[in-house]
């Protein structure tokens, strides 16, 4: 998988920013505030960065992530 280095994408930074203060944040929530599309890629891509980001199925269509401290 190719992933973007949180050091240089403007949309991995604005998602990790919103996800630094630890609290679960539905997908929902993350376009709105970040302005970004494909939050699950954006994920991913935190994840490949070494980010340990857990992802939560709150009900039908609703899913929540969370940034775990180091």
């Amino acid at each position: 998988m190719h992933f973007a280095k949180v050091e240089t994408s403007k949309r991995l930074q604005k998602v990790l920013a919103l996800l630094q203060d630890y609290r679960p944040l539905t997908t929902r929530e993350i376009i709105r505030e970040a302005d970004v599309c494909a939050v699950n890629s954006i994920i991913g891509e935190l994840r490949e960065n070494g980010f340990q980001i857990i992802c939560t199925h709150v009900k039908r269509g609703v899913f929540e992530y969370q940034l775990l401290p180091f």
